[in-house]
């Protein structure tokens, strides 16, 4: 693994020297680039000692020979096509303008350009500067570009404030590089259709039938299929989470518009993987105005919801399906009767009564349960681990189903 590591001006500069010494541990041949405002912080020769490599501060060497300055002048194309990854921490707010709009004035920025492997970037900055509109802007079009933007931490900032700003851990941001170029294309050429979050049943005009579902755990299954290589396509419920870059995100609110986006797309499909809290139960006649509240007791008379995966289960054809089952007790076996009832090919057990995972939290622990028999137990986790983790077996699936 050959990974230029950027560093821009900021009080965490410091810390880059810490996550160079991560990413070699961890395997990796680290060049480094420095911005200007970093040398206020931290000095090249402490990565040169700790890289082994020469340390690039400038565009343009300082060597008088026309030999020197003509090496120098295209320098950032050889160490743009020397390295696999480039990775920038602290990528400081004005590192991500120049990204964003393309200004090229300084051997990092230049070097992004000509860039054409995967690009990590670190935010970090003040916290006013963070929630600014103008670098929320910058993000949004950098994801889009395909970039991994490993947010920063929030908590005591060097200026004395307190909030999202502080660069995120060194480990963590060296475990996250690493994974990016490991990551396997092993998913090319499938189309993979989602589901995620919850539905909101309607029970009046202002009042709906939901639950708990983060849409967390789908959404970090889409990251993970499309930089897997593969097409996704996501029917969201009702979510606060940002649209994953390269995804197609399909919006429904209801049981009924999820089973009609989900069915409508499936003979675009080759995996679905139904993850959604699919609400059980609606009103089929909404009341046209607000139901007032009385001092009388009221019962709602409510009907079954489309049962969506048992639908896919009677059309999937050749195709791979995944259900979840969400449970409180017994969860294997129930993974396995609505294996068998709905006709999966594997269905993602895990207990919503355990604190700390699940519902709501960035974690998770599930339980695999396959049409083969064998069970696998994956601990406690990322979302984003976990989603590698079902896609590591559905891979398996499609290898099995095609010999």
């Amino acid at each position: 693994m050959r990974i230029l590591l950027g560093v821009g001006g900021g009080i965490a500069a410091y810390k880059a020297a810490e996550l160079a010494r991560a990413l070699m541990e961890r395997g990796a041949t680290v060049e480094t680039v420095m911005t200007r405002s970093a040398r206020e912080f931290i000095q090249p020769l402490t990565f040169a000692s700790l890289t082994g490599n020469k340390v690039i501060t400038d565009l343009f060497a300082s060597g008088s020979s026309d030999q020197d300055t003509l090496s120098s002048a295209i320098e950032h194309i050889r160490a743009a096509r020397d390295n696999e990854l480039l990775l920038v921490a602290p990528c400081t707010a004005d590192l991500l303008a120049k990204f964003a709009h393309g200004l090229a004035d300084d051997f990092l920025s230049t070097t992004y350009l000509a860039f054409t492997g995967k690009i990590v970037l670190a935010p970090a900055m003040n916290v006013n500067m963070w929630n600014h509109a103008a670098v929320q802007a910058n993000l949004a079009t950098l994801r889009a570009r395909g970039h991994i933007i490993v947010e920063p931490e929030a908590g005591y900032l060097a200026c004395g404030m307190t909030g999202p700003g502080r660069l995120a851990e060194p480990k963590h941001i060296a475990e996250v590089a690493v994974r990016a170029l490991q990551q396997r294309e092993d998913l090319s050429g499938e189309t993979v259709l989602i589901s995620a979050g919850p539905t909101q049943e309607p029970l009046d005009p202002v009042r709906y039938i939901s639950n708990r579902s983060s849409g967390k755990m789908g959404y970090a299954l889409a990251e993970a299929a499309r930089d897997r290589g593969a097409r996704v396509i996501l029917v969201s419920g009702p979510v606060n989470l940002t649209a994953p870059a390269g995804v197609e995100v399909v919006r429904v609110r209801t049981a009924l518009e999820m089973r009609d986006a989900i069915i409508g797309r499936l003979p675009e499909a080759s995996i679905i993987i139904k993850s959604a809290a699919v609400a059980d139960y609606h009103v089929a006649k909404v009341p046209e105005q607000k139901v007032k509240k009385t001092a009388a007791k009221v019962s709602i008379d409510l009907d079954p919801t489309p049962d969506i995966l048992a639908e896919c289960g009677r059309l999937k054809g050749d195709r791979i399906l995944i259900g979840f089952a969400a449970e409180t007790q017994n969860m294997v076996a129930e993974a396995r009767r609505k294996m068998e009832v709905k006709n999966c090919d594997m269905v993602v057990g895990n207990l919503v009564s355990e604190r700390g995972i699940g519902f709501e939290s960035d974690n998770n622990a599930v339980t695999l349960v396959l049409r083969s028999g064998e069970v696998e137990q994956v601990a406690v986790a990322p979302k984003r681990e976990i989603a590698d983790r079902i896609l590591d077996q559905i891979t398996k699936l499609r290898l099995a189903a095609v010999q």
